[in-house]
């Protein structure tokens, strides 16, 4: 008998009987007394990703309060990589060699999963991670995020804007951070591919701020009637509230999830612009999505926000939860690693498709969103239904 990782926190006595020891003849032990679980996140510096461990603490300490897996309790630490390299590799470090973690999980970092790749195969340590940001985070044979990611993200928001939209010059906007380039590039080169179109125009020039004039009077000229953008929050804002001062139409701007916000739909309650978000989970926005329903009571229950991030983490979470109940005796590195080898695919209600981890070189299991418009200053589900962007 198993229980989903939420049900504990909704469950009573019954729930902590169930995780105990004496309700299974077989399953997860801990002869070193805790399952030891770490995360690297950026937290302080230019990003705060800290609500995707938080959320993921939150799924741990629950489960811990409930008795632990089969009677074994979560030790879940979080470290702050503070956009660092260095910071981050030393916190990589002391979870592998002082702490002994058997996995990592519930990371989100601007740049963890390229500073610590290396380190995690050359230690045989595998980490499903709340949110993947960096191209490395969906190009390591130990590494396999939960979120959908931008760069599938970017051709996923491609299709739509062919498929739905029906537009026929599409273009592309970047801000490019690192060596993001090249994943970029490619992800609108597998639209491309899908498609059989070709982009209009691909700005890889973009600034993170400043006067985004220019370049929305360039996607003006080059008769854009779609422009995908990868820009956050703020700059989200910059690019309609300008060409809202330039009194531009015709033009569908296309967002990834950085975009998606209640703030932004609240600052932008006043635009006539065709605004358009791609998700990385179920629309966190949507309360009333069944999909929804035990997250929100997980989150509720922790007294955690309910946020796009909160949802990276739980699934994560849902997700190392899961592998460890399927594991029969101690839990160690390498238990953990063949239950993520061997693990056939799981569809969870969030995520649009199934997760599975596996052995193959790279890991990008997500390859569905759901597309958001802002309308008079609210978020609102445009496509009913999963965009998948079909396999390569």
């Amino acid at each position: 008998m198993s229980l989903k990782p939420t049900a504990v926190l909704l469950a009573s006595g019954l729930a902590a009987a169930t995780w105990s020891g004496a309700a299974f003849a077989a399953g997860p032990t801990c002869p070193d007394g805790s399952i030891k679980l770490g995360a690297i996140s950026t937290i302080t510096g230019p990003a705060d990703f800290s609500e995707v461990p938080k959320a993921a603490k939150t799924m741990y300490d629950a489960v811990n309060r409930a008795g632990g897996v089969n009677g074994c309790k979560i030790d879940y630490e979080i470290a702050d990589d503070k956009a660092d390299p260095q910071v981050a590799a030393q916190a990589a470090r002391d979870f592998i060699d002082n702490k002994k973690v058997v996995a990592m999980t519930g990371g989100a970092s601007l740049l963890e999963c390229a500073v610590n790749a290396p380190t995690y195969k050359r230690a045989n340590v595998m980490s499903v991670h709340g949110l993947g940001v960096d191209p490395v985070c969906f190009n390591s044979p130990n590494i396999a995020p939960v979120n959908v990611g931008p760069y599938t993200l970017t051709t996923a928001m491609g299709l739509f804007a062919t498929n739905k939209l029906k537009v026929k010059n599409l273009c592309a906007m970047f801000i490019i951070i690192g060596g993001t380039q090249e994943a970029y590039k490619a992800a609108i080169a597998r639209w491309e591919q899908l498609t059989g179109q070709k982009a209009k125009l691909v700005d890889l020039t973009v600034p993170i701020s400043g006067d985004y004039t220019p370049f929305v009077i360039k996607a003006r000229d080059a008769g854009c009637d779609a422009v995908i953008s990868n820009a956050i929050e703020p700059g989200v804002v910059a690019w309609v509230k300008t060409a809202d001062a330039q009194k531009i139409g015709g033009i569908n701007w296309l967002f990834l999830a950085p975009g998606y916000t209640v703030e932004v739909a609240k600052t932008l309650a006043d635009s006539k612009q065709p605004i358009y978000a791609g998700t990385e989970w179920e629309p966190y926005t949507d309360r009333n999505s069944p999909a929804n329903k035990d997250w929100i009571a997980a989150m509720n229950a922790g007294k955690r926000p309910l946020t796009a991030f909160s949802q990276g983490g739980y699934l994560s979470a849902e997700v190392m939860l899961d592998v460890i109940k399927s594991i029969d005796g101690p839990v160690t590195r390498d238990s953990i690693n063949k239950a993520l080898a061997s693990m056939k695919p799981k569809s969870y209600p969030l995520a649009g498709s199934p997760y599975v981890f596996g052995t193959a070189d790279r890991h990008a299991p997500m390859q569905s969103t759901k597309v958001v418009k802002l309308e008079k200053g609210a978020w609102t589900v445009e496509t009913k239904d999963w965009l998948v962007v079909p396999a390569k």
